[in-house]
């Protein structure tokens, strides 16, 4: 209670303070503007003196080119379809990666035999990048759904089962300490410590994993798609549009970003007791 009321009067001393230009300054809401401002005019004026010659729209005719894309349709497709048609192969991947991953890399760090049999073959595949898949993906599935959500699957797999597997094995000894001397058994260990403990680093590489999920499906729709953000950016690099271009990667970055917090309001759902850094 004392704390609460310490807090406040805080507050109101700040908030009393007077005007100043250093405060103003110092606001953290003034320097977020002044970072993406500044941002935004270096761009334009790197488009206006033509640096990277006509390769690189300004700002303006982006965002002209994103008013555009919502009225008109490429390859036959409206805007919300190229849209969907990537998040479908992105959370189709994924799920099935992680659904497969995360149990696995619990009980790997949790039996030391599914740990022998797996760790091998996982050390052997975990360094090959997924792209470099792509190859082989064209040739077993051929340019269809089936390749595309193959090279997704690798490569959100590595990082769900890591982050999995090093949840486990990073849970405090106390802990378990703890458990056993409430008396409890194995079980209890694994339900009562081990799992939710290990939920932040799960959720954190399921985070990372959407990331690269969206990296994945961008590389594959550039091989050989007909519809799809991929598809968009790949038109824009055949026809020398670099608006469509740019385009494209805000609509991909937007994409992943709002996957990114459906993950994170997961996070908080089904685990409250995850510590977070204030300020970051």
């Amino acid at each position: 209670m004392s704390s609460n009321i310490a807090n406040e009067t805080v507050n109101a001393v700040r908030d009393s303070q007077p005007f100043s230009v250093m405060r103003v300054l110092t606001n953290i809401y003034f320097l977020y503007g002044v970072s993406l401002l500044s941002f935004f005019f270096l761009w334009d004026r790197v488009a206006v003196l033509k640096i990277f010659d006509d390769s690189l729209a300004r700002p303006s005719e982006v965002l002209a080119q994103l008013g555009m894309l919502t009225t008109m349709k490429f390859g036959g497709t409206d805007l919300w379809g190229h849209v969907w048609a990537s998040t479908r192969r992105v959370v189709i991947g994924f799920s099935l990666a992680s659904a497969v991953a995360v149990p696995l890399g619990l009980f790997m760090a949790l039996n030391r035999y599914v740990n022998a049999i797996v760790k091998p073959l996982f050390d052997l595949l975990k360094p090959m990048p997924p792209i470099a898949w792509v190859s082989l993906a064209i040739l077993w599935f051929g340019v269809g759904e089936s390749a595309k959500v193959f090279i997704i699957i690798l490569g959100t797999f590595v990082p769900c089962l890591l982050n999995a597997y090093n949840g486990i094995r990073l849970v405090e000894p106390e802990l378990y300490d703890v458990i056993r001397v409430l008396g409890g058994n194995r079980k209890d260990e694994i339900f009562q410590v081990s799992f939710p403990a290990s939920f932040p680093a799960v959720f954190a590489g399921l985070q990372i994993s959407m990331s690269i999920a969206w990296t994945c499906v961008l590389a594959a729709e550039l091989m050989n798609a007909r519809e799809g953000i991929g598809f968009l950016i790949k038109r824009g690099m055949d026809t020398h549009q670099p608006a469509l271009v740019l385009s494209g990667m805000i609509l991909i970055a937007a994409a992943a970003w709002c996957t990114s917090q459906a993950l994170a309001l997961l996070e908080r759902k089904f685990c409250p007791w995850r510590r977070s850094i204030d300020n970051l």
